[in-house]
């Protein structure tokens, strides 16, 4: 699946891993890069689900290159 605009003006994309162990360590990994750019994305994890919704605060919560720049980071980490 590959990143979609929602409704509320957000990237989102969904991730599925084998188990928690795997979805915990992909949440570690983009943590590490969303500190990097001091962008932190809302997001949930279930079990091996984990949910990203992107957008920008400070920009009326719309989609800027920032989002676009943790999504980059976020595929290189697990590709679409």
């Amino acid at each position: 699946m590959i990143w979609t605009l929602t409704s509320q003006r957000q990237l989102y994309r969904k991730f599925e891993f084998a188990n928690f162990t795997e979805a915990f360590a992909f949440m570690t990994s983009v943590a590490l890069q969303a500190e990097r750019l001091n962008h932190h994305p809302k997001w949930t994890n279930q079990y091996n689900v984990v949910e990203i919704w992107l957008s920008t605060h400070e920009q009326g919560d719309t989609v800027t290159d920032l989002d676009w720049k943790l999504c980059e980071a976020i595929d290189g980490i697990c590709p679409p």
